[in-house]
């Protein structure tokens, strides 16, 4: 009970702390102080619930359920982020896809770091990330990762790369777990509806896994965080779940043409829910939108090593 109340002690006087901050920058009219308060927010409620998450993974795997360590974990970061900054993404899934397609490779458009509050509104049950190795090493954060499956992969080496996703695969068809990675292997920080190029990594994957690609697309969000003009506020952003697409009876001579149809049908579906988003004022106008630069993000040696072996 003590460790409880110190914890909702430390979390109120956390937010009252943030929306002091954000008062002050709105007041004085300084973007950038908001976007730090926030961003600072961002940081505490990752390793908020990363604990929580270390403790959950911990008591599921004694009962055999690890495999929804991510999914519990990426539910509680998304409240503790609604209360901290306001942001939350609007999931779009009448089919209800990403609870009924299992096993699958779910992949998504990757914009900026909160992409990771977008994957804590959408994990399906039984879904683990892929995630740079030297991650694994990260005191509460990386014991959560290992506890939770998470997919580790080792930049250096190619074999090491090629083998993490070998077992991968077999985990998939064993233990009928979901993997989600974000096929640009870069956030592109762009400010209109567009996708960098695709790794070869998921559709290899997929592919050697004979499981189905569930397309998730994000409208483009830069009116609610905008690193490079240091913005960073409240909304809410659409999200669509496309149909899944199959891939049983393909093999690796097929990746490219499944790579170019995946990444075809987001994009289409992208300009589209951006078009709701400018609408909305979660994204800038098509006249304000300039260009984005990529950033490499731990799914970037997937698509290395795939391209590699391909």
């Amino acid at each position: 009970m003590a460790f409880l109340f110190y914890l909702l002690t430390a979390t109120t006087v956390l937010t009252l702390s943030i929306n002091a901050l954000v008062f002050l920058g709105t007041a004085l009219k300084i973007p950038a102080l908001t976007f730090y308060a926030r961003s600072l927010a961002s940081i505490i409620a990752m390793f908020l619930a990363a604990g929580y998450g270390v403790f959950a993974s911990a008591f599921l795997s004694l009962f055999g359920y690890g495999g929804m360590g991510q999914w519990t974990t990426g539910r509680s970061f998304k409240w503790i982020m609604l209360l901290f900054t306001g942001v939350w993404f609007d999931v779009q899934d009448p089919e209800e896809y990403l609870s009924k397609t299992r096993p699958a490779v779910f992949v998504g458009n990757h914009q900026t770091e909160l992409d990771v509050l977008m994957l804590g509104h959408i994990f399906p049950r039984w879904c683990s990330v892929t995630a740079k190795k030297s991650l694994s090493k990260v005191p509460v954060l990386g014991w959560f990762m290992l506890l939770s499956k998470t997919v580790f992969i080792e930049r250096k080496s190619r074999e090491q790369a090629l083998q993490a996703f070998d077992n991968a695969a077999k985990q998939m068809r064993e233990q009928r777990q979901s993997v989600f990675i974000f096929p640009e292997g870069t956030r592109s920080y762009y400010d209109k509806p567009d996708l960098l190029a695709f790794k070869k990594g998921a559709f290899h994957l997929a592919v050697q896994a004979q499981v189905p690609i569930v397309p998730i697309v994000v409208a483009n969000y830069s009116e609610i965080l905008d690193v490079r003009r240091k913005t960073f506020v409240p909304g809410s952003v659409p999200v669509r779940v496309l149909k899944p697409i199959e891939t049983k009876g393909k093999t690796k001579e097929d990746v490219d043409d499944l790579l170019k149809e995946v990444r075809d049908i987001m994009l289409k579906a992208l300009v589209e829910v951006t078009e709701l988003a400018r609408r909305e004022g979660v994204a800038k106008r098509e006249a304000e939108a300039s260009t984005g630069s990529g950033v490499a993000s731990g799914s970037d040696v997937v698509g290395q090593a795939m391209n590699a072996a391909a």
